[in-house]
């Protein structure tokens, strides 16, 4: 589960067509061609300006994009309704492909970042290095804090919540709850933000496939977790080569910093960064400190 997303980007993104999808994607800023190409792909919930932060940090040494999963943020919903996990990989990859951009610094966070490792493991000439936040990696069982969000992917869950719509909450109060959930410090969410999260929730809410959407990518996310063999993600994460960088944040309420032990041996390159105060959306929260250390690892090359 991402951060809620900023509803004021009409002129900042392009939609592009690619096989089974229409995608929206923000960037690359101007003033950056020539510079290594990066791609920044978003969590459950969220959309590319989760990234806005982190992307403004990186401006000088990437020319970097984010990119609406389908159904996410300003992109239609997939022409065949495949939220699954590999769904989302392949749309990613028909745009890496349309846009021959790659290989690109990828970057994913949460549902975002298990995208990335599946799309590094199947397609290693794509990508040149792997930022993962908060990866939604298999964790079995999840943290406690965690299982009202898994709760959304159970049958006959969403019917309820669309019976009793937001329990009676507000905008502002559904929003406060999302913000509580995905940082370590909700108060201190600047005013500006806290505002556009909510008008981005009235957006949503108004969209009528957006419940489905959530729902089918969090089944997407289950799914995920239970396949074994090639398919598993950490099967895949062992296939991947480039490095990586791996950001646990101590307040994340939804992927347990206990993961972090298993993916650093997971990955055959990896180096860890943990922030004590950060919850789930470290680059929204601590943009400062996760560009620093996406430096030292872009300066590999």
């Amino acid at each position: 589960m991402a951060a809620p997303a900023d509803p004021l980007r009409t002129e900042d993104f392009r939609t592009v067509a690619v096989p089974g999808a229409v995608l929206a994607v923000t960037g690359p800023p101007a003033g950056t061609e020539g510079l290594p190409p990066a791609l920044f792909v978003h969590g459950l919930g969220g959309s590319g300006d989760n990234w806005t932060e982190l992307m403004a940090e990186l401006a000088d040494v990437v020319a970097g994009e984010a990119v609406d999963l389908p159904g996410f943020g300003w992109s239609a919903p997939p022409q065949d309704g495949d939220l699954s996990v590999s769904g989302h990989v392949r749309a990613v990859i028909g745009y890496l492909e349309q846009s021959g951009r790659g290989p690109v610094h990828l970057f994913g966070n949460s549902l975002g970042g298990a995208v990335a490792v599946r799309l590094a493991a199947l397609r290693p000439d794509l990508v040149r290095s792997l930022t993962l936040i908060s990866p939604a990696l298999p964790e079995l069982p999840p943290q406690r804090t965690a299982w009202p969000t898994g709760l959304i992917a159970v049958p006959g869950v969403p019917a309820l919540l669309q019976r009793v719509p937001a329990a009676g909450r507000s905008a502002e109060e559904a929003t406060e709850g999302l913000l509580r959930l995905v940082y370590g410090d909700a108060p201190g969410v600047p005013a500006e933000r806290r505002e556009r999260a909510v008008a981005e929730y009235r957006r949503r809410a108004a969209l009528p496939y957006a419940l489905e959407v959530l729902v089918g990518s969090a089944r997407g996310i289950v799914s995920a977790y239970t396949e074994r063999g090639e398919q598993s993600l950490w099967r895949q994460a062992e296939q991947v080569r480039v490095p990586v960088l791996l950001v646990y944040g101590l307040k994340d309420k939804l992927v347990s910093y206990r993961s972090a032990r298993r993916a650093c041996a997971a990955f055959a390159d990896a180096r860890l960064l943990v922030l004590p105060d950060s919850g789930h959306v470290a680059m929204m929260e601590h943009p400062v400190q996760v560009a620093r250390a996406a430096r030292e690892l872009l300066a590999r090359g």
